[in-house]
């Protein structure tokens, strides 16, 4: 029987992961086995406790004595879920409420193309984490979507939503090729990761699943978009949009994705507005480009 370990990334904020948990324990289950990884980031509240209190049987927690960062600390739960024997590793972030059967479509499309890498979901916005909330009617909520694949304009290094804001009315049904699998929820091939390796560390946070994508790609393994695979999303719980905190990790990250992917005139172009942004970028801009040339990677000059 084949095993999917799903890996949830907890960072103080329990009672989203409890939801996520409680939202998980309905999953259909039909000819293979489900496991529930939960990896406590360096959380200073009272998370890993509110989780051993659970008893869930299937239900491992790994507590890091650290905030590792996205990349880092998915990559402990899923080294953990492969040497445990899974075949498949679901990423999940943990401000997210899944459909019943999304583990099942997910192995329904494994079935029928055994040579993909990861497989992405439909991802609605849950119920008033919408960015535009007037915009809609009251029966249109919790059919917005926040994801239905991802789009990279290599033109300008910039990762997208494909999707994004519009009231689903079937208009991305069709399964098929994406650019990348956001690391929102992200159904991974074991075979394929030992083949690529796992999330570059050096990214930290966003930008990460992007790369991981690409490296499939450029390996023979698919990237595919499933839309009968859905769930829903309380948009930047643990990071909130704007700010610092994207300047920092997005303009460094945007460097370091760009320089290893991009074709030469759009490096040229990167290089160019990394000098501007130097100079006349904002605060954490400018830590961002300094600490790419510095090759300060990974959590780099952010302090969390």
């Amino acid at each position: 029987m084949k095993r999917v370990d799903i890996v949830i990334l907890n960072w103080n904020r329990k009672n989203d992961t409890l939801e996520c948990l409680k939202s998980l324990s309905k999953l259909n289950t039909s000819n293979f086995k489900i496991e529930l990884v939960v990896v406590d980031n360096g959380s200073t509240d009272d998370s890993v406790d509110a989780f051993k209190k659970l008893n869930l049987s299937n239900l491992r927690i790994i507590k890091n004595q650290e905030n590792l960062g996205f990349a880092a600390g998915n990559n402990v739960g899923i080294r953990d879920a492969i040497a445990r024997g899974a075949d498949y590793v679901i990423i999940l972030n943990n401000d997210t409420i899944v459909d019943k059967n999304l583990a099942k479509e997910f192995m329904l499309a494994a079935r029928k193309y055994p040579r993909f890498g990861e497989l992405s979901p439909k991802i609605y916005f849950a119920k008033g984490y919408e960015f535009h909330k007037k915009r809609y009617r009251k029966s249109e909520l919790g059919r917005v979507i926040w994801s239905a694949g991802g789009i990279i304009d290599w033109d300008n290094v910039y990762c997208t939503n494909r999707g994004v804001d519009e009231v689903d009315i079937g208009q991305y049904d069709l399964l098929e090729e994406t650019d990348f699998a956001t690391g929102s929820c992200a159904f991974l091939n074991v075979r394929a990761i030992r083949t690529v390796g796992f999330f570059d560390e050096r990214y930290f946070m966003y930008l990460e699943d992007v790369d991981l994508s690409q490296r499939m790609k450029r390996n023979g393994w698919k990237v595919l978009y499933v839309p009968r695979a859905f769930l829903w999303h309380k948009v930047a719980q643990s990071s909130k949009i704007g700010g610092d905190l994207n300047d920092y990790f997005i303009t460094r990250n945007r460097l370091l994705f760009g320089l290893k992917y991009a074709t030469p005139k759009t490096k040229v172009a990167l290089l160019r507005e990394s000098l501007r942004l130097l100079i006349k970028g904002r605060k954490w801009q400018k830590k961002g480009v300094g600490d790419f040339y510095l090759l300060k990677f990974a959590k780099g000059s952010w302090k969390c």
